[in-house]
């Protein structure tokens, strides 16, 4: 038996019983909490999945005596990380002028990630696991990790010019940081889907996996990082002594994006309405 095998066989779940849109996995051997998106009716960030995102990250910053290391976040669901953004919903406040319903679902979007960010206020290291598409909010959510390993055959991007709007739930602040602000305005304004290797070759994903390989290239940035812990738990301190993202800063760009969304016409509301439609068809990077 491999030392993979051997690992993947300690895992056990995690009494969650109120979770329906996630899976919690721990790994005691190495102090990892494996947490999978199910994405149940759509693979994106319904209120239901941000309200167990919150829980989560509640649960994890007041059990200080649970021993986790590492926090991964995965999907379950074939050939998809996430689509981002629950379309559906945004459509339909859109249409109903709801601004405090679009800036409540914002204001959600970012508090489920502001513990990823500040790792939930313990030594904890971030990464996410995209072994598909991560679009729109799905690329901003694996941004906000500290290290994002792709499979290959992984697609990520930001579409959301394609309906006149833009990604504001962290996608600028992410990106500004890891490629500068000129590059990441022109990422965000192109709306192209990238392959993993081509974000790799940018420096957005960190560790680039054969198709099929990625736990194992969790678990064999997990075992680098154990053996020089020390070095990489103080480069996190200094890129967030740096290069702060604070809750302040992501409030502020939410507010702009739902301003944005009540100026978006008929035909954007469309277009919104078609990539709605074909999630549910095919990997949404094909539809766009």
């Amino acid at each position: 038996m491999d030392t993979m095998t051997m690992t993947v066989a300690t895992t056990r779940n995690v009494p969650c019983p109120t979770y329906s849109q996630l899976s919690i996995l721990h790994d005691e051997n190495y102090q990892i909490d494996w947490c999978y998106m199910q994405g149940d009716p759509r693979p994106c960030f319904t209120p239901k999945m941000l309200e167990e995102l919150q829980h989560y990250a509640n649960h994890l910053s007041i059990q200080a005596d649970r021993d986790v290391r590492y926090r991964i976040q995965a999907s379950k669901v074939p050939g998809i990380f996430n689509y981002g953004g629950d379309l559906h919903l945004f459509r339909s406040l859109i249409a109903s002028r709801d601004k405090a319903g679009l800036l409540s679902y914002a204001r959600g979007c970012i508090n489920s990630l502001y513990g990823v960010i500040t790792h939930y206020n313990r030594d904890i290291t971030s990464i996410a696991l995209v072994q598909g598409d991560a679009l729109g909010g799905g690329m901003e959510c694996a941004m906000a990790f500290d290290v994002i390993v792709a499979e290959k055959q992984a697609r990520m991007g930001l579409p959301e010019v394609l309906f006149n709007l833009f990604p504001g739930m962290g996608a600028y602040s992410f990106l500004s940081r890891k490629i500068g602000p000129a590059k990441a305005e022109k990422f965000i304004l192109s709306g192209v889907i990238y392959t993993a290797e081509e974000l790799y070759e940018m420096g957005i994903v960190d560790v680039l996996a054969e198709e099929g390989q990625g736990e194992r290239a969790v678990y064999d940035y997990i075992r680098r990082e154990n053996k020089f812990r020390n070095s990489y738990r103080a480069m996190k301190e200094v890129r967030k002594a740096v290069n702060p993202v604070s809750y302040e800063e992501l409030l502020a760009i939410t507010e702009i994006w739902v301003d944005a969304a009540l100026k978006l016409e008929d035909r954007d509301l469309r277009m919104m309405e078609r990539l709605v439609s074909r999630q549910s068809q095919k990997p949404l990077a094909e539809a766009v």
